[in-house]
């Protein structure tokens, strides 16, 4: 659970950095580029348990 916090904490900043300095999100902007990475970590993990 910290390491969520911690996360979105510091996710948090970032964002606001980004737009304190006028530039572009570091993130995906659709739901499409939010699933291709979910998807990827899912990937990874499930190679992980596999392993």
């Amino acid at each position: 659970m910290r390491d969520l916090l911690v996360s979105m904490a510091v996710g948090g900043a970032v964002g606001i950095v980004f737009a304190v300095l006028r530039l572009p999100v570091p993130a995906p902007s659709t739901l499409a580029g939010v699933a291709g990475i979910l998807g990827l970590f899912l990937g990874y993990k499930l190679v992980q348990w596999l392993i």
